[in-house]
């Protein structure tokens, strides 16, 4: 998978969208959302040329989407190790950096921040100048900011490469599903958007087997927690590599960008791997929408609050409209999955601790931890073993949403699986596999990006607001925390049927 095949003149290498206007329309729910270009839009067909969906169709489905189910899912499984590298470094790393339970509870929830921070950032760069050159970039800010943390000799400087790697891992999250879905044929993108979500729980497993294997270890005069965060930094870089070497640029965004020929490069890419040993060449002709640049003010030359105006314009775009209504149900339902998700899932190892110590992990009696008295050594592996099975669990989750997501569809999978997870956590997979692929599917390509990034980084506010309310109130009031992720699990549940059904629709 050359890089070189799509690269064209010094134009086609600056691929930026300018600005455009939609308008949109939706059936009652029936999913179909049909966009109208209006007179800043020109579209080029003079012969027989095949639209985005038939090109797409064209090219086949084969090889080349399997090689780019593992290369994404390989990155998406590095996201997951580095958010989850924290909280399975906890329970001995707090007895070296000596630190206390609020220092804690600020430390998980740095990487949040840093995601809120990076997600519309880098959402918003990726409808401007491309998926994958945003992709490489941020992954390696994770990747390198997450290894330096281990060597960091204090809290402080812990805490600050922690929230800058947390910046380059909340944009590759919702980049990475645009990219990926803008290659795959309408009829089959449902359960490989499924697939790549699977990797996350790849990623959860193997940090918890990481951590079950490095953690326990003991050398003299270096810290086995501080391996571990290396090892969790090698995902993120390797995956830098392969998307700077190996992948295409999204076809979808370059059609929208006018680059017809970058286009059909990429389709005729596809289609050879697709192919592969059958000896058959085909040609690639475009309907490419080209959208105008109405703008008359270089770049360099505008005012900061114009730069400013312009990198917010999609958001008020978002809840415009026909769109309002679709915005509004996402943003509840991104905050109440993960608030409960991420807040009770990232204090699980502390959880099965007090465990392990002969406790509750629920007890109504406030602890107070001393750190000279305390000793985190030698470490339980018991923890770690949990974790790891934890992970695993969800394996049932993400096979039934391969398998039932294109049937059923995106709507009744969130919404029921929502319901469901207010009384049985091990569900909530299904709704995270639901909201990738309705996050993809419900918004125009020159939004889709910078859509998932803002609600993802909704999604860090109520993690971060999570991870405050259960070390709060874990010690003191438990049952407090563990009602309100119900509560709020079933609110999505509901908020949830507002939105129309996107089963096996075009992407626009």
């Amino acid at each position: 998978m050359s890089r070189h095949v799509f690269v064209g003149d010094a134009e086609a290498e600056e691929p930026l969208l300018a600005n455009a206007h939609l308008e949109t329309n939706v059936d009652s729910d029936d999913g179909e959302v049909i966009f109208d270009r209006t007179v800043s839009t020109k579209v080029e067909c003079v012969k027989k040329k095949y639209t985005f969906e038939e090109a797409v169709d064209e090219a086949g489905f084969g090889l080349f989407h399997w090689l780019l189910l593992v290369v994404c899912g390989w990155a998406n499984a590095s996201d997951a190790v580095e958010i989850m590298c924290v909280s399975f470094l906890l329970p001995t790393a707090r007895c070296d950096l000596r630190l206390s339970s609020s220092d804690m509870g600020i430390l998980t929830a740095s990487i949040f921040l840093g995601m809120m921070v990076g997600g519309y950032m880098w959402g918003y760069l990726a409808d401007q100048r491309g998926r994958c050159r945003v992709l490489v970039v941020s992954l390696s800010v994770n990747g390198v900011f997450g290894g330096l943390a281990s060597v960091a000799p204090g809290f402080w400087l812990f805490l600050l490469l922690r929230f800058i790697s947390g910046i380059g891992v909340g944009g590759s999250i919702p980049v990475i599903f645009s990219y990926f879905s803008e290659f795959l044929p309408r009829l089959r993108r449902g359960a490989m958007i499924s697939a790549l979500a699977t990797f996350w729980m790849a990623g959860n497993i193997l940090a918890a087997g990481l951590a079950w294997w490095v953690i326990p270890q003991n050398w003299a005069h270096f810290e086995s927690w501080r391996l571990f965060v290396v090892l969790c930094s090698v995902p993120s870089l390797s995956s830098a590599l392969l998307f700077k070497i190996m992948m295409p640029e999204s076809p979808k965004f370059l059609m929208e960008a006018g680059e017809e020929k970058e286009a059909a490069c990429v389709f005729q890419l596809m289609f050879k791997l697709n192919t592969w040993g059958k000896g058959k060449k085909k040609q690639f002709a475009l309907c490419v929408t080209t959208i105008n640049d109405n703008s008359s003010t270089p770049l360099q030359k505008e005012q900061l609050i114009d730069i400013y105006k312009k990198a917010l314009s999609p958001i008020r775009e978002m809840f415009k409209g026909v769109l309002r209504t679709r915005s509004t149900a996402l943003l509840i339902v991104f905050y109440c999955i993960s608030f409960g998700f991420y807040g009770l899932w990232m204090w699980f190892p502390e959880l099965f601790k007090r465990v392990e110590d002969g406790g509750s992990p629920c007890a109504n009696v406030s602890r107070s931890y001393s750190l000279q008295n305390e000793s985190c050594y030698p470490v339980k592996t018991a923890i770690y073993m949990e974790g790891f099975f934890i992970a695993a669990s969800n394996l049932p989750g993400n096979i039934f949403t391969i398998l039932m997501m294109d049937s059923i569809g995106g709507k009744a999978l969130l919404s029921h699986s929502l319901l469901l997870s207010c009384v049985f956590s091990g569900v909530s997979v299904i709704s995270w596999n639901a909201l990738d692929v309705m996050g993809t599917e419900l918004y125009p390509t020159h939004l889709r990006s910078s859509a998932l990034g803002f609600f993802t980084g909704v999604g860090r506010v109520a993690a971060i607001m999570g991870n405050v309310v259960f070390g709060r109130l874990l010690d003191s009031h438990c049952a407090v925390p563990v009602l309100l992720v119900s509560g709020l699990l079933l609110t999505g549940g509901l908020i949830a049927l507002l939105l129309p059904q996107t089963k096996q629709t075009e992407l626009t």
